[in-house]
């Protein structure tokens, strides 16, 4: 039991087990001393007995119901337990005091689908290819939704309602898993004294409230659901240091605590719902947010406050024996991620945990040994590419930008139709932010590492810092050795993982080393964003290897390259440009367009942004989305968003295309 926690949040303002061998070149790359051998930390799946699934009913009330109740996109930060005075969260703030909080749990994505699909499979989406938005890719079928094992003790399984599982066929995914999935399910249907799980999920909180939706469908929806004297007003908060402090930002900032008392209300009645049928003294309770706050900077970006959540778990008196940390108001320093969950829950309920959850148990006499560090990771978020893999101990938090050409506030079109994201937007163009705040709109460094209990809105990156270099090259090397040993398949270009669906899947495709060399793909990658001509030297020469994701990641490393050291390569680049792997011949062309304004590099670019694979269209219009002259491809793109079958990432990135250039206004109506 821990009775304090350094990470509080207060607002201010200032694998497989064994030896992995890492490869010789990939000791230099960084000048670190050579380690011959990483071990990497093995998560170590505990299970029990199966129990039949015809337990008789008495059997059955042995084991606990369980309740999942989750909220969107909300950080730490705005909640009263975690030290925020100006918040109202009076529900969640006595789950927190008659149960355990969690100081140092975390979503294992930045945005709702990949963090959801590795929530309800337990596995990790790097490995499962599930990392992109809404991709809805294949998994193998031994890879199922973890209720689905529940249902195998006896349980009664609902879901009220949302789903959002980036998987292929998500109706029959569903089907499977749940007793019923709907907006009227709950524990309410079970058969007399059969256990539950049910999961309550309440979008009040999501960013569609806090920034997205119009300022007037906001004051209709959420507003006009407070009393008066539950509205939290413009002056009755801190401003976190990463945003100006104005009236214009303070407005939409309100929005953020207006939102989350409408959610604590509402988990306010299914708790009393849930008192009234006599049902709180044999149910333990998991509440939790599926990602960081639903407001520029945090959701969809691969730092602590796109990653971090609040976590509760409470318990009745018939179970707290289960709780390793006590219980009453109690705070528990483990690291916490998603994949932990199902594990978790299915030994609670007395089920085998799969051998593909690698996960921990962290409750009951099975509990797995706590972890020093969790790997964590972002992906593509609708239009807006990326790919940052994070490393954390809870204090220390270290991401890795391997699209550091990309900033941290990128186009991404559901972010652009809000008026706080036009109001900084505004500011940024008419002078009116601070350095870190102009900081998100320009190229991000390849490395960020953060000390969260002294700097908890990362606003100071220690990558730089003397002081903390033997630390940067440990977590650098732990997070290297994760990405190998997992085999790390989001490295593969999204096209890849496209190309692929018709005959296998992600999961299954990164364990052929034939297919995919994993060692000479990450040794390709680990140079991307770092800015020397020692690197660019070492990229230039894996543009000749054979293997097309190698050269992939050559090219992609050369194009967060600065200009002078790209001037005297201007052969290479446009040469690649006839590459026969179209990710390749794309990203050169984006370089051969920005840094030479070569006229072939514009007709390349123009032909894959119409292109009819539409991964290889997205990538296109993401690079002209970075490029510094788009006037030559207006009517292309103008052309293109016209076209009938467009898929929504395509769509909307043509949309941010022409709303830069101010040919269509940034709103509601044209969100497509």
């Amino acid at each position: 039991m821990r009775k304090e926690c350094y990470n509080s949040f207060p607002l201010r303002k200032k694998s497989d087990q064994g030896e992995l061998i890492l490869p010789p070149k990939m000791n230099t790359i960084f000048k670190t001393a050579p380690m011959k051998k990483l071990i990497y930390l093995n998560l170590i799946t505990i299970t029990v007995p199966a129990v039949s699934a015809s337990v008789p009913e008495k059997n059955a009330l042995k084991v606990p119901n369980i309740l999942l109740i989750t909220i969107e996109d909300t950080s730490p930060q705005f909640i009263g337990c975690y030290g925020n005075k100006n918040a109202r969260t009076p529900v969640i703030d006595k789950l927190a005091a008659d149960g355990v909080r969690f100081t140092n749990a975390f979503s294992t994505g930045t945005v709702s689908s990949p963090s959801r699909t590795a929530l309800i499979t337990g596995v990790k989406t790097y490995c499962a290819g599930t990392g992109h938005h809404r991709s809805k890719y294949n998994l193998p079928g031994f890879i199922k939704g973890f209720p689905y094992y529940l249902k195998q003790q006896g349980y009664y399984t609902s879901n009220n309602s949302k789903t959002d599982y980036n998987v292929k066929n998500e109706a029959g995914f569903i089907e499977e898993a749940w007793d019923e999935s709907s907006d009227k399910a709950g524990w309410w249907k079970r058969k007399a004294g059969q256990p539950f799980f049910a999961v309550f999920n309440f979008m009040d909180s999501h960013q569609s409230r806090t920034m997205t939706e119009s300022y007037d469908w906001y004051q209709k929806n959420v507003l006009s659901a407070l009393k008066i004297d539950e509205q939290t007003y413009e002056d009755g908060f801190e401003m976190p240091p990463i945003y100006r402090d104005s009236p214009e930002m303070r407005k939409h900032h309100a929005r953020v605590y207006n939102s989350l008392k409408l959610t604590d209300n509402k988990i306010g009645e299914i708790l009393a719902r849930l008192d009234k049928e006599g049902l709180r003294d044999s149910t333990i309770i998991f509440f939790f947010a599926d990602h960081g706050e639903g407001i520029p900077r945090g959701k969809t970006n691969g730092i602590d406050f796109g990653y971090r959540v609040p976590f509760i778990v409470w318990f009745p008196d018939a179970y707290k024996h289960l709780s390793p940390w006590g219980t009453g108001g109690v705070l528990a320093n483990d690291l916490v991620e998603f994949t932990d969950l199902a594990p978790s829950i299915i030994s609670l309920a007395g089920g085998q945990v799969p051998a593909h959850m690698k996960g921990k148990t962290l409750i009951g006499s099975n509990r797995s040994r706590p972890a020093d560090h969790l790997i964590l990771s972002s992906d593509r978020s609708d239009n807006g590419i990326d790919m940052v893999r994070t490393i954390t101990d809870g204090r220390f938090l270290y991401s890795r930008n391997f699209m550091p050409f990309i900033p941290e506030l990128r186009y991404i079109r559901y972010m652009e139709i809000s008026e706080i994201k036009q109001q900084m937007r505004q500011d940024y163009n008419n002078g009116k932010m601070n350095g870190f705040q102009k900081s998100m709109f320009g190229s991000r460094p390849p490395e960020f590492l953060f000390d969260l209990k002294n700097d908890p809105w990362e606003t100071k990156n220690l990558a730089e810092d003397s002081k903390y270099t033997a630390m940067l090259q440990e977590m650098r090397k732990k997070l290297l050795s994760e990405m190998l040993s997992s085999r790390d398949v989001m490295l593969l270009p999204e096209y890849e993982i496209g190309l692929m669906q018709a005959s296998t899947n992600a999961y299954e495709f990164r364990l052929d080393n034939q297919k995919f060399p994993v060692v000479k793909i990450v040794e390709a990658a680990s140079l991307a964003g770092f800015r020397s001509n020692e690197v660019a030297e070492k990229q230039v020469d894996m543009l000749k290897d054979k293997n097309n994701i190698v050269r992939y990641w050559a090219i992609l490393g050369l194009r967060s390259q600065h200009g002078n050291i790209l001037a005297p390569l201007k052969k290479t680049i446009t040469s690649a440009m006839a590459d026969s792997y179209p990710p390749v011949a794309i990203t050169a062309a984006a370089i051969a367009y920005q840094e030479y304004d070569d006229k072939q590099a514009e007709e390349t670019l123009k032909k894959y942004c119409d292109s009819s694979d539409m991964n290889l269209a997205l990538m296109a219009l993401n690079f002209l989305l970075y490029t510094s002259n788009k006037q030559p491809f207006i009517e292309t793109i103008k052309q293109v968003h016209a076209k009938p079958n467009l898929i929504y990432s395509v769509k909307v990135a043509c949309m941010d295309f022409l709303g830069s250039m101010g040919l269509v206004p940034n709103n509601m109506e044209n969100r497509e």
